[in-house]
């Protein structure tokens, strides 16, 4: 089957501090040439200054200078490159246990988890707690990238064992597609080229893994939902009687003539026009962005949401929820906050607290409710006016929300819809 050339392929890796992520991205870009000749001269430099004998591959991922210079990488730091197979966009997030809430972000959009491994260590709580995070944001591949085999003397027996440990606790979690192979990023093993210190492993190096990789839609193609991000009404006279509605369509499918409702007035109309800067369309689909008008002068606004008649999501104002909390401050009960679903923005409380994941054990903790940073809970949430949701499984974006709070404006939760 032929590879499409022109597919994005966005993954995330994680794994625990110094298991070689940064080294790991560093060496697919600097073996697939995707390094400019300036960033490599920098890094040359960089690298000679720390102290190395040849180039610092992972400060290709380390972009801010005060990240270089304490050698670690502290943010979520995003890597683009291309191949002659796919277009690729890389999240390297974090390992320590504190930066959590930054696999989330990262991995939020990840069509593949990369999982580091040390050889030496195995797994640990922070593969659990990784591994877990992918499950829960239904990213459908893993792949397991068992690392600095160099340090292990290239042991099949090392790499089996890791490979049974994590097959023994993965068995609890939902993932489509978890694949295994064993690397030395440092030196290039079975990264872009296949080992020859490793021939008891038969299977493709990991940038192979990538370029071939199934990338199935995570939109959801079959219900229709556009959020309503802004009114337009030109002051020309050309468009004296133009009453569009602009926003990006969220899932599925609409076309001219399309019966529809808007949510949560439950007022029905026809779709007129489909309208682009670059003239009519007879049909749009996500994630376009488009102008809709409509048959009937009706009252619509920003936040409200353009569904099919015969296929809508429930308007509801209580609803169950896996969040992520981001804050370093505790979550206060019923506290108000602004939460941001599609461009609907509403105020909401954490109504209960209904248990906490211990990461661990995946066991359900119902006796410590307390939300803290980097804890992950199913919770009940309240809003004040009704938000149109589908379940996360569903639809990644009518299914996922985050929590503004009010006083700081930080973002302190992000949420699935369950």
């Amino acid at each position: 089957m032929a590879i499409d050339t022109n597919q994005l392929l966005r993954f995330t890796t994680a794994g625990s501090v110094d298991d070689g992520k940064s080294t790991l991205i560093g060496r697919l870009l600097y073996d697939s040439k995707s390094i400019f000749e300036d960033q490599l001269a920098a890094v040359e430099v960089t690298s000679k200054r720390k102290g190395h004998e040849g180039v610092d591959l992972a400060l290709f991922t380390d972009g801010l200078r005060d990240e270089r210079e304490q050698g670690i990488t502290i943010d979520v730091a995003y890597r683009y490159f291309t191949t002659p197979k796919r277009k690729f966009i890389i999240a390297d997030t974090p390992g320590h246990i504190q930066y959590t809430r930054n696999m989330v972000t990262g991995a939020s959009t990840a069509n593949a988890a990369l999982i580091i491994i040390d050889a030496r260590h195995g797994v640990i709580e922070q593969t659990k707690r990784h591994a877990f995070i992918a499950s829960l944001l239904q990213i459908p591949h893993i792949i397991v990238c068992v690392n600095k085999m160099d340090l292990v003397d290239f042991s099949e027996k090392v790499y089996d064992d890791i490979v049974a440990q994590f097959q023994e606790f993965s068995s609890k979690l939902y993932v489509k597609d978890i694949q295994f192979l064993p690397i030395s990023a440092l030196l290039g093993d079975n990264v872009v080229n296949r080992s020859d210190k490793m021939d008891w492993y038969q299977g493709a190096p990991l940038l192979y893994m990538l370029e071939t990789i199934h990338i199935g839609s995570d939109l959801n193609k079959i219900d229709a939902r556009f959020p309503v991000q802004t009114v337009l009404r030109p002051q020309s006279s050309e468009f004296v009687d133009y009453r569009g509605y602009a926003g990006r369509i969220a899932s599925g499918i609409f076309r001219q003539g399309d019966g529809v409702t808007i949510l949560p007035s439950g007022f029905t109309s026809t779709i007129k026009t489909i309208d682009t800067s670059a003239g009519q369309l007879k049909e749009a689909y996500a994630p376009m962005s488009v102008a809709i008008t409509l048959e009937d002068d009706i009252d619509v606004s920003r936040g409200d949401m353009i569904v099919k008649n015969n296929n809508q999501p429930k308007p509801v104002q209580e609803f169950d929820a896996m969040i992520c909390w981001f804050n370093s401050a505790e979550a206060r009960p019923r506290t108000k906050y602004t939460i941001m679903h599609t461009s609907n923005e509403q105020k909401a409380m954490i109504k209960e607290v209904v248990y906490k994941i211990d990461i661990n054990t995946y066991a359900r903790n119902v006796d410590n409710k307390t939300l803290t940073m980097n804890d992950i809970a199913r919770v009940k949430v309240r809003t004040t006016r009704p938000l149109m949701l589908d379940e996360y499984r569903d639809n990644r974006i009518t299914g996922s929300f985050v929590l503004i709070d009010d006083a700081s404006y930080e973002t302190v939760a992000a949420g699935m819809i369950m």
